[in-house]
């Protein structure tokens, strides 16, 4: 069993980012800036966006944080998103999910320049990757086959199952997967809470991708030997051991299933890393014009 390194392979990314926001400097050009917007205060989110802001300043980006309390109107909201759709400093913005439930999450990410949409939600950027087009692709997914490439994981033929249909991780995952490139050429099965011989799926594939949301869900007897398992779940359990009192848990009982992979992505320090370092490419290439002029 090998352990794929999120932490590794996304501070070499930093260092590649680096270098090229370094090129870009000595150029004269316009260094990328990446705007953030956060609403309320929920602390996955705010911990997400530091963490953002605090790798824009590592890798030389210009950042900004847009904040709103939890009761920020829709109508302003909006308002915001065409305003920074029109500046033309900023090269790309996300604006920080989930959003309070009086807001419509479609109705924002809809109302983001696909252009400016690194995040890679908006459904022109969605329509693009189905279809094998050049587009910002969303940040885990990105990640995921970053890791797969870099640890030369053969997919070509190979049976990969997708646990879970979001249209943030599951969805674009299945399609990445089965696109005609490497990492992809798969053969792809999504599964998810009204699949029907779910063991049965998962013990036939060469490689697993889970992103249930639900911790530690894929057990021992689900996995055959040799398989290839990407754990993209982080879910706050409590903890006892723990400073903070509570730690990250996988959507993988690791103890039990790790002994019989090949390679399998850790929690934490597997695709967390690569969500916000696959973020920062995006900005990079939205700042360079290389897939929208």
């Amino acid at each position: 069993m090998q352990l794929i390194d999120g932490r590794a392979v996304a501070a070499q990314m930093k260092k590649e980012i680096t270098e090229e926001v370094l090129k870009i400097r000595e150029a004269g050009r316009k260094i990328p800036h990446l705007a953030a917007v956060l609403v309320g205060h929920d602390g996955g989110s705010e911990t997400y966006v530091a963490s953002k802001v605090r790798t824009c300043e590592e890798v030389g980006f210009i950042s900004s944080l847009i904040r709103y309390e939890e009761d920020v109107t829709e109508e302003e909201l909006l308002t915001c998103i065409y305003r920074l759709n029109k500046d033309a400093d900023i090269d790309g913005f996300i604006v920080q999910l989930p959003l309070p439930r009086h807001i419509s999450e479609q109705k924002v990410i809809e109302a983001i320049d696909y252009r400016k949409d690194v995040d890679g939600f908006h459904p022109i950027n969605v329509g693009r990757m189905s279809v094998g087009l050049p587009c910002f692709v969303s940040a885990t997914p990105a990640g995921i086959l970053e890791l797969l490439r870099r640890y030369e994981i053969e997919t070509k033929g190979k049976h990969c199952v997708v646990l879970g249909r979001s249209n943030i991780v599951g969805k674009p995952m299945a399609i990445l997967m089965m696109q005609k490139a490497y990492p992809g050429d798969c053969t792809v099965t999504v599964c998810h809470s009204r699949s029907e011989n779910l063991k049965e799926m998962c013990l036939s594939a060469d490689i697993i991708i889970v992103a249930l949301g639900v911790p530690e869900f894929l057990k021992s007897d689900m996995v055959k030997e040799g398989a290839v398992v990407i754990d993209v779940g982080t879910t706050r359990m409590p903890s006892s051991t723990t400073r903070s009192g509570y730690k990250l848990t996988g959507d993988v009982k690791f103890d039990e299933v790790s002994p019989k992979c090949s390679y399998i992505t850790p929690v934490p320090f597997g695709v967390g890393p690569m969500t916000i370092l696959s973020l920062m490419r995006n900005t990079l290439l939205a700042g360079e014009k290389s897939i929208y002029k």
